[in-house]
């Protein structure tokens, strides 16, 4: 048995879910003739109360569209140190987009709406990039699967609102939040311009991202997909996986937060572990004490056919997810306590 606690990423599809898939109406989505693809996106589009969804491969492309929609060249993105877009997507904002990141010290890749209104640069002063974006991530990847406080997130959009910026959610996990919080897609769809949301980490699908906004930026997005490459043919028997996701794999979220935490009070526990951080998801991450090997930890871990991820400075992580079992979550738990 192995297993793989690298990403939530490393999911197979159910037989559900390829059932689901191999039954697909599909058509030519270039021309917009896949009716499953349709549906995804209305359907997510309706979820969130916005105007248009659209399909991506990647939650890259996603992200990366939405950046080109809110910005010119020159300009300037307001996000977290930690954030996904800056640290993640290949330094595609400033090779798709012309565009830097204003980066903010925050905490476990959060921050205020007084430090979002800091980091603005004066539109008058022409020698610093103009400022036309604050862009979150919901739930924190870097940060630890950490959920931002709703009404800090109401706060920052009046600053985007008092300053006439655009307002981006990479909610590559926010389906994590939502459970989490109790918190619902269309709060979000009424905060935020444009949203990138997930389905193949929590929800297990095999690939694929949704782009969902207003429709005076999403009548450019279409095109911006096209330029990077993303224009797909019969991928409605991928979107039809996120349909079936959408029904089946939400509400058991939770189980894979209630593991992580189980995880974390093991860990918490072990002489080898300086610290971990607060677990509010499917995230842990932990970091081991001073002359401890993060190398040598996880060759341990491997002998044993468990897989995690190093992050350096000996910080690891894990992430829980659809194809963790009980089973494993017992095995992992003994072999922790005995290691």
């Amino acid at each position: 048995m192995i297993i793989d606690l690298r990403s939530d990423t490393v999911t197979k599809p159910t037989q559900g879910m390829l059932d689901a898939m191999m039954s697909a109406k599909v058509g030519d989505d270039v021309y917009k003739e896949d009716l499953t693809v349709n549906a995804l996106e209305q359907r997510l589009a309706e979820m969130f109360g916005m105007d248009e969804a659209l399909f991506f491969p990647t939650g890259t492309m996603a992200n990366q569209t939405a950046l080109k929609l809110h910005t010119n060249p020159g300009e300037q993105v307001i996000c977290d140190k930690y954030a996904h877009i800056y640290n993640y997507e290949g330094g595609g904002a400033s090779f798709n987009s012309g565009i830097s990141c204003h980066l903010i010290d925050g905490y476990r890749g959060m921050f205020t709406a007084k430090q979002a209104e800091a980091a603005i640069n004066p539109p008058e002063f022409y020698h610093s990039p103009l400022t036309a974006l604050i862009e979150i991530e919901n739930t924190t990847n870097k940060g630890g699967g950490a959920c931002w406080d709703f009404e800090e997130l109401k706060k920052i959009r009046k600053v985007a609102d008092k300053h006439s910026l655009g307002y981006h959610l990479d909610g590559a996990r926010l389906w994590n939040a939502l459970v989490a919080k109790q918190e619902s897609a269309k709060q979000y769809g009424d905060l935020f311009d444009t949203i990138s949301v997930c389905l193949s980490k929590g929800l297990g699908c095999p690939v694929g991202s949704v782009l969902i906004g207003k429709s005076e930026l999403m009548k450019g997005a279409l095109r911006v997909r096209k330029i990077l490459g993303g224009g797909m043919r019969q991928v409605g028997y991928l979107a039809a996986a996120g349909l079936y996701a959408l029904d089946n794999h939400i509400e058991r979220l939770n189980g894979d937060h209630k593991r992580a935490k189980e995880i974390g009070e093991v860990l918490s526990q072990m002489p080898l572990i300086k610290k971990v951080e607060p677990i509010e998801t499917n995230i842990v991450i932990f970091e081991l004490n001073d002359g401890i090997s993060e190398v040598g930890f996880l060759n341990k871990l491997k002998e044993k056919n468990i897989h995690i991820i190093g992050m350096g400075s000996n910080k690891l992580r894990i992430v829980t997810h659809l194809d963790y079992t009980n089973n494993m979550h017992e095995v992992l738990l003994s072999t922790l306590k005995h290691l």
